[in-house]
């Protein structure tokens, strides 16, 4: 009995002082803090602006926490997405059926995922790589097949992120459930650990039985799963779709995965931290605003906070080998 006890203390000891304790005790003191300067920054509006209007972005970070850990990237997310919420609209105001028009695009991005996961895993082409080329193509195929063009006169019923099942919207259910899910799948399967062994170390996840390139696969088209999610839900929150790649879409995403205490470098990492981290870079992004400061600023934050992340992880790793 003790023994459990102390055993979940301990654990309670790691999530409060971990890197998701940081971030959950972060946003906290932001909202407080810019809360007393400016008491408009915790209006319903704006919260519903925090949350609603970044949700995808969490989603997306969930499948790009699990490429990270696995020891890859993929700069590529932001194209991909904004690829998948244009073929959403276009298949909508082209009368497919709307079920149809949310699920195409999510299969559509893991076909896609899947030939990077192809080229990493098999063709053994560094992943930086092969998401840049990635990334080309699909900003390039878009430009020329939309021209940049809008996606009006959706039809009714396409709306999903607009949506409230039991008073909560939408896109804090996928956020939220997701979160959770994968969560769990990462800590308690068999597949979500061997993503922590080949990210940790491949050749001692070979030795111990492990397929590093059906790993890789796996979580390349996983992250293709979470990135057309995101891709629906962006589309389907306002009443018109931009045929455009949002900027800087893709660092937000890998900023928060990092920021979350995904390594860099893999092995390490949850997703519940880059969840967090996500909410934490948009509620700074609406602070700055109130606080007359310009939101420019928030891409120097961002790289801050990549840096600081980033040192932190090696300074730890850096401990961990001395003390073996």
């Amino acid at each position: 009995m003790a023994i459990a006890i102390g055993g979940r203390t301990r654990r309670l000891r790691r999530i409060v002082v971990g890197q998701e304790g940081v971030l959950l005790a972060a946003i906290v003191l932001l909202f407080l803090v810019v809360g007393a300067l400016n008491p408009r920054f915790l209006a319903e509006t704006n919260l519903q602006s925090i949350f609603l209007g970044n949700a995808y972005i969490a989603v997306a970070a969930i499948g790009m926490s699990m490429v990270i850990i696995s020891g890859n990237i993929d700069v590529s997310v932001g194209s991909l997405i904004g690829c998948m919420a244009t073929l959403s609209g276009s298949l909508a105001v082209a009368g497919w059926p709307i079920p149809l028009s949310w699920l195409v695009p999510i299969v559509a991005s893991m076909a896609i995922t899947s030939v990077m996961g192809f080229l990493v895993a098999y063709l053994r082409i560094p992943s930086i790589v092969a998401s840049l080329g990635m990334m080309s193509i699909l900003k390039g195929s878009l430009i020329i097949v939309t021209g940049g063009a809008w996606i009006s006169n959706l039809p009714d019923g396409y709306a999903l992120a607009q949506m409230r099942p039991l008073s909560v919207p939408m896109p804090v259910w996928f956020m939220v459930v997701l979160t959770a899910a994968a969560a769990a799948w990462m800590r308690y399967s068999a597949a979500g650990r061997a993503i922590y062994a080949v990210g940790g170390n491949a050749e001692a996840a070979r030795l111990a039985g492990i397929s590093r390139e059906r790993v890789v696969m796996m979580v390349f088209m996983v992250h293709g799963l979470f990135a057309g999610i995101a891709a629906v839900l962006f589309a389907t929150q306002l009443s018109v779709i931009q045929s455009t790649v949002p900027p800087n879409l893709e660092l937000t995403i890998i900023t928060a995965s990092v920021v979350g205490g995904v390594s860099i470098l893999g092995g390490t990492g949850t997703v519940v931290g880059s969840t967090l981290a996500a909410v934490l870079l948009a509620a700074i992004g609406s602070s700055l605003i109130f606080v007359n400061i310009s939101p420019y600023w928030l891409r120097a934050v961002q790289g801050v906070l990549i840096l600081a992340t980033v040192l932190a992880d090696l300074a730890r790793r850096r401990r961990q080998a001395a003390h073996r």
